[in-house]
């Protein structure tokens, strides 16, 4: 977990929009004590180290997606989408920042449909959107 923490941590510090609302340790400790008990977290390595993370809550909802930056557009993100599918074949939810253009682009690209915007309803106070997907099975 505290790989996965470091890498949220360096996509908060390189990225100008995104406010830092937790300290590093902080952010460490809420993967250590809460996601990783309370969610399905999958890993993606590469060469013998972390190269994304996802995690997943039991009502479908992404509630984490992050990739480490030599590794954003190798198809790492798609494939943990992918897994994140075959363990959710129903539905996915997830929710991603206005301000991410690349995310926004990445999750339509993988199927995903705005459903829902926010002003800012969230600790960081960014506007953001719901993002929605539907598999077959949740068609039937």
């Amino acid at each position: 977990m505290s790989a996965c923490a470091d890498i949220l941590n360096r996509w908060i510090d390189a990225t100008p929009w995104m406010p830092r609302i937790h300290d590093h340790a902080d952010v460490e400790r809420y993967y250590v004590e809460t996601v990783f008990p309370e969610r399905t977290v999958i890993v993606a390595e590469r060469d013998d180290r972390v190269a994304g993370f996802m995690a997943l809550s039991s009502d479908h909802f992404v509630t984490a997606l992050y990739i480490d930056t030599p590794d954003r557009g190798t198809g790492v993100g798609s494939d943990l989408i992918e897994t994140a599918k075959a363990l959710s074949p129903q539905e996915l939810n997830l929710w991603t920042f206005e301000a991410n253009d690349k995310a926004q682009r990445f999750y339509e690209n993988q199927g995903f449909s705005a459903v829902r915007r926010t002003d800012g309803d969230n600790e960081e106070s960014l506007p953001d959107i719901l993002y929605h997907w539907r598999g077959a099975e949740g068609r039937r």
